[in-house]
Order: C-alpha cells, then structure tokens, then sequence
C-alpha cells in the first residue's frame, strides 16, 4: 500500500535548447595549408576567400573532376590529395589531368612547417616545395623546386626560393631564382601593413624584359592594394571586407566580400532533439575589373568586366552557389555527406548568353584531411528577443516572428575551430 501512496516522480525536464552549428562544407581551404609559400598580398584583402566563392563547384562546362584526399589513420603527419579532370566527351586530342601531392609535416598542430611532393601527367612532372616558418620569431623560408620538366626554356622553371616576415600587423617577404644573380634578383616582394580595420600593400613583381633601374621605374611592376574588413578569422562570427586595387599600373579592381552567420527555426525532424535553431552561412562577393589605360582599351573589347556571386549553406549537408557576369551565368548545387572520409558531389550549370546554350559539369570529393570540428550544441550561441522572453523557463514561439541570435565572440572559445584558421595572435 505504501507504493501507491507515494507521490507519482515527475518526468525528468526536457534537455536544454540548442542552436545547431554545422561545419562549413570546405574549412579550411585547401589553398590555407600553402599560404606560407605564397605572398601576403595575393591572399590578404579577401582574395581567398572571392577566389573560393567564384571558384569552387563551379566546374568547367561538360568536364568532370574527381579529388581525393586521404590521411593513414596510424600517422596525422602525412596525407595526400590527388585530382583527375577532363572533359565528359573525351577525344584522342583530349587531356585527361591527372596529378597526386603527397605532403608531410612534423607539427600535427603546425601546418605552416611542412613539405610536399607533388607528379602530374603535365609539366612539373615531380616538384618539390618546402617550408620552415617559426612564430616566435615571425620568420620562415620557403623553397619550390621543379625536379622533372619536359623543358627547362624559361628560367621560372629553374626553382623559386623566398624569405618572410609574418606578425599581427605587419608581413614583408621576397621570393628571388637560387641560380640567377644580379638584375633578376627580386623575383618579387611584398609589404603589407595593418592599422586598425585598414590593411595597405605594395607588391613587385617585374615583368620579362625590364633591366636596371627601368624595372624599378616601370608601374607595370608594381601593384598597390588597400582594404577596409570588419570582423575575425572565425567563420562563427560575420565578416566584411571591401579592397580597392591598382594592378600592375594597368587595371583597376574593385571588390567586396561578405560572410554572414544568421540562424532560423529547425523546421525538419532531421536534425537532433531539442535542437530549435540552425546556423547558416551566406556568403556574398563582387568583383569589378576596369582598365585605366588608354591604348589597352581600345584594342580590346571588353575593357572592363564583373561578376557577382552567392552561396547559401543550408545545413551541414547541401550547399547552393551561384554566379554571374556579362559573358556568362552558373549555378551549382553541392551535398557533402559528413562520413570518414567525407564525400561530396556537386553539380553546376553554365549558361552561355552568347549562344544560349547551357552545359553541365560534374564533381566528385572524398576527403579525410579536413574534418568537421564545430560542436553541434554550440554554447556560445544564446537567443536574443527585444525582450525579456528568453529568461523565461517555457519560450512559447509565435506564428510569423522569427528568432534573433548572436555568437558570443569575446567567450574566445574557438577551440572547435580548425586550426588552420583560429585567429592566431602571431599571424596577419
């Protein structure tokens, strides 16, 4: 009789709502682990990331391209990514690319001390890179070096060393031929200096045939950039970036890109129990081309160009990209199945506005290098409401009102970011 005069236990309280935080589809990009062989210039002033956005699922019309990219499971120091593309109706006189990069660093938790080997079908037939980089110091050197070449004509194809200098505010660095001496010596050099949200640049890259002080004189040498960005390196909070730049003395480039984290209402079982917000990424980019010299414009057509483009990532598992520009519009739709390894398959469409004509491309990509790190339950995300509702111990949503949320982005909890791209203290 005692059993049943006790009091019946209540039901153990739901779990606590959760705002879902997916991965992003391709993070870090794979042009991150090399950037220490390339010049802060061509990455800094959102470059990468307009390149990835105009660039990546959007595949050649009527080709194919099919990457690889594995890692040992006994050993995290090494991987290899390996590529094969070409056209869907292949031909004799049709190139089918092939290449593989194997690639080994010491440091699991320093991808910028590493070296690579890399084959093709296609000249460099074998190059080797390296790269030391110290973030004490803010020093590195770095070294390319062709192996194999069908011909050794021009004396790019003899190697390329360089020196650099890295901190929070400041990156200079010159890349020079190890066999060449005298009036070729810089290959190039680069200064960039930050001040706040403002971010200058010069680069000097001398064209073939400048000798002496000419190089020097010459503006077709020289390239100046200056860019104004909001925001981290954590693609958990939003970022702005606008860059205004002068190439090679004669074109003008204007361009902005825009990554925005918003969240919206779970509205699909698919997701976890007790999950009542997903994460979002849109990504925006323009970029407009001019030339500014007179006689190049009138011997060409098409003196100025642009192109704009959009993604949207839905969840962890579809992507839609589109873009467009004067020539030409695309699309491309992506799903990306998070198993180990990740695989992902993408289709785009191209429409040509000269014939009319659209044409299709195809990809495929199995992935093991980058994994997904972001917790699903991500505690930095809270509910903002203009009032106080979200104190309450019940949050009854209403009809035609949408949720507001912000990341909490002085928590400097980015532990479940990659660490490619974890804003780093010592690293512009």
């Amino acid at each position: 009789m005692g059993n049943y005069l006790e009091k019946e236990q209540p039901p153990p309280p739901p779990p606590p709502p959760v705002v879902v935080v997916p991965p992003l589809f391709d993070f870090p990009p794979l042009a991150v682990r090399t950037r220490m062989l390339e010049s802060s210039y061509n990455l800094l002033f959102g470059k990468l990331a307009l390149k990835c956005l105009f660039d990546d699922y959007f595949e050649d019309a009527r080709h194919f391209s099919t990457r690889i990219m594995l890692k040992p499971i006994d050993d995290p120091h090494a991987d290899l990514v390996a590529t094969v593309s070409g056209p869907f109706d292949h031909k004799p006189d049709d190139n089918i690319v092939g290449n593989a990069e194997f690639r080994w660093q010491s440091n699991v938790n320093d991808p910028h001390t590493f070296t690579d080997l890399f084959v093709s079908n296609s000249d460099p037939i074998l190059r080797l890179r390296s790269c030391a980089y110290y973030p004490k110091y803010g020093f590195g050197a770095f070294g390319i070096f062709p192996l194999l070449l069908k011909s050794r004509d021009s004396s790019g194809n003899q190697g390329l060393m360089g020196l650099r200098y890295g901190s929070t505010n400041l990156s200079f660095g010159t890349t020079f031929l190890p066999l060449l001496v005298g009036d070729d010596i810089p290959k190039s050099a680069w200064l960039i200096r930050r001040i706040g949200r403002l971010t200058a640049g010069v680069q000097y890259e001398p064209q073939i045939g400048t000798k002496g002080a000419e190089k020097y004189n010459d503006l077709a040498n020289w390239s100046y950039a200056i860019g104004y960005g909001v925001g981290s390196g954590s693609p958990l909070s939003p970022s702005f970036n606008f860059c205004l730049e002068l190439a090679k003395g004669s074109e003008f480039i204007a361009s902005f890109y825009q990554h925005v984290v918003v969240q919206r209402r779970v509205k699909t079982s698919l997701e976890e129990y007790g999950a009542f917000g997903i994460t979002n990424y849109i990504d925006f980019g323009f970029e407009l081309k001019t030339s500014v010299n007179n006689d190049k414009a009138k011997s060409t057509m098409h003196d100025s160009t642009f192109q704009v483009a959009a993604s949207w990532q839905v969840n962890k598992n579809f992507l839609l990209k589109g873009k467009t520009g004067p020539l030409s519009s695309s699309l491309a739709l992506a799903f990306k199945s998070w198993w180990k390894p990740a695989f992902t398959l993408s289709l785009s469409a191209k429409r040509d506005r000269a014939d009319g004509k659209i044409a299709f491309g195809f990809g495929i990509v199995v992935d093991s290098v980058r994994e997904a790190s972001y917790h699903r339950a991500d505690p930095n995300f809270v509910m903002l409401k203009p009032n106080k509702e979200h104190l309450a111990e019940g949050i009854q949503w209403k009809i035609g009102e949408r949720p507001l949320f912000e990341s909490d982005l002085k928590s400097g909890k980015f532990d479940g970011i990659p660490k490619e791209l974890r804003p780093l203290d010592k690293i512009m």
